[in-house]
């Protein structure tokens, strides 16, 4: 910064009064100018390597689907040929069904099951903060050793069934994990004991952000407990509804570790999902172009789901 003092007369014996001193910035132009562009030029760095590294490899992926990509890439382009082979292949029909039972009782019973526990543990009852902690563990642990975990438990020479015939219980049979009609019920098992304390999580916190002088009004007008969650409290927490849905969903559609620690895709490929069907098909079987073909299907599923919830936000804000 520099500074001058104004333009004025000065006799013998005057000295200079700091209001004289006026300050002089070299660019204020400039100054607002960086202002102006400095959230951008923070932001830059990971907006370039999300580009990059997220969009610029789900494009890559997108044109390995339509080479004749094998062991190993091949950009000669053949168009729709690996997609053919994909709807052709009883695996990946397998795969599908698979999805959709899977998805569809997932993505429910998590749901359900995480709205009932945030209910009850709106009752303010006894022990809250343990039972949120019991309820939110499995979430800290990861889909491999939830996998493991109740591979253990529904072994029929290890786990439950073993237990039960210990017991004295010798007609007991639970044996899904060996039934191919039947396995895939046990990786539903094993994600909604998962995801439930996180779904109860979210309901928890925005039941909390209910006004309870509505509660008491409604219960002062005759309205039962249960009627007033149904009809009143639950149909007001539909952004929360819906953001849920749109997370669990997403676990659904990638689900793969957990698939590979319960069953493998097993017995067979009874279990197989999309992305276990991938993965097989790109590295174990080289097919890297019908791999990239599944992932590409697996992109759509995912963003037919994502897509509307963020242009109905988007529509609702302005």
């Amino acid at each position: 910064m520099v500074l001058r003092h104004q333009d004025k007369a000065w006799g013998e014996g005057e000295t200079l009064s700091p209001f004289d001193i006026t300050p002089q910035y070299p660019s204020m132009a400039l100054m607002k100018k960086f202002e102006h562009w400095l959230p951008r030029l923070v932001v830059m760095p990971s907006f370039v390597v999300s580009l990059l590294f997220i969009y610029g490899l789900m494009a890559w992926n997108g044109y390995l689907s339509m080479s004749a990509s094998r062991i190993l890439p091949n950009y000669d382009f053949v168009g729709l040929q690996h997609y053919a082979a994909l709807m052709d292949s009883d695996r990946f029909q397998v795969a599908m069904r698979n999805m959709a039972v899977f998805g569809t009782l997932f993505i429910g019973g998590a749901m359900a099951l995480g709205v009932l526990l945030a209910i009850l543990l709106d009752q303010k009852v006894r022990g809250e903060g343990v039972l949120r902690t019991i309820y939110l563990y499995p979430m800290a642990v990861s889909f491999i050793v939830t996998g493991t975990a109740w591979k253990w438990i529904m072994n029929p020479g290890l786990g439950l069934e073993h237990l039960m015939h210990s017991w004295g219980f010798t007609s007991f049979s639970f044996d899904w994990l060996i039934q191919q009609d039947m396995a895939i019920y046990c990786v539903v098992i094993a994600g909604v004991w998962q995801s439930a304390g996180f779904v109860m999580a979210l309901f928890l916190a925005a039941l909390r952000g209910i006004d309870a002088s509505i509660i008491k009004a409604a219960q002062v007008d005759g309205a039962s407990l249960p009627r007033i969650y149904w009809r009143i409290i639950l149909p007001s927490l539909g952004p929360v509804f819906f953001s849920t849905l749109l997370v669990v969903s997403h676990l659904a559609i990638k689900s793969f570790d957990l698939v590979m620690a319960l069953t493998a895709g097993g017995p067979g490929y009874a279990t197989d999902l999309p992305a276990t069907f991938m993965y097989a098909t790109a590295f174990t079987r080289g097919q890297i172009g019908v791999g990239a073909a599944s992932a590409t299907v697996m992109l759509a599923t995912v963003a037919a789901i994502v897509v509307p919830y963020l242009y109905s936000e988007l529509r609702g804000k302005r």
